[in-house]
């Protein structure tokens, strides 16, 4: 038996050194894994997306109700948002007035119709 030990002994010294041979060796990815690849980033940034949205500052309660009052005007027939502000704060600007009246009271547009009764800060109610 150690006659079969050293001819192997024999053989695997006579092979040749193994050198360092580079192996590139190309990565291929199939559709099926470029599917997977992006459902996986997907779900990741949408995952982050609303984490952030789920975090972040909720609503917050206050009893400051008293700063926002305000008092109702009727709109008489041939009257103007911008007559109506004139009358109501006549030392502002009268753009200022309407661009608040329009925003406190949510309209479309500056019109106005005959009855109409419209919200007026306190500030150009005084």
């Amino acid at each position: 038996m150690s006659a079969i030990v050293s001819s192997i002994d024999t053989r695997t010294s006579s092979l040749p050194s193994p050198t360092a041979v580079p192996v590139r060796t190309r990565l291929r990815i199939t559709r099926r894994g470029r599917r997977v690849l992006a459902s996986a980033v997907t779900l990741g940034v949408a995952g982050i997306v609303g984490g952030v949205l789920l975090a972040g500052p909720g609503a917050q309660a206050s009893d400051s109700s008293a700063g926002a009052t305000f008092e109702h005007v009727t709109v008489q027939g041939g009257e103007t948002l911008w007559q109506l502000a004139e009358e109501i704060a006549p030392t502002k600007d009268p753009r200022d007035v309407v661009s608040d009246i329009v925003r406190l009271n949510a309209l479309g547009s500056a019109e106005v119709s005959a009855g109409q009764s419209l919200a007026v800060p306190a500030q150009y109610a005084e």
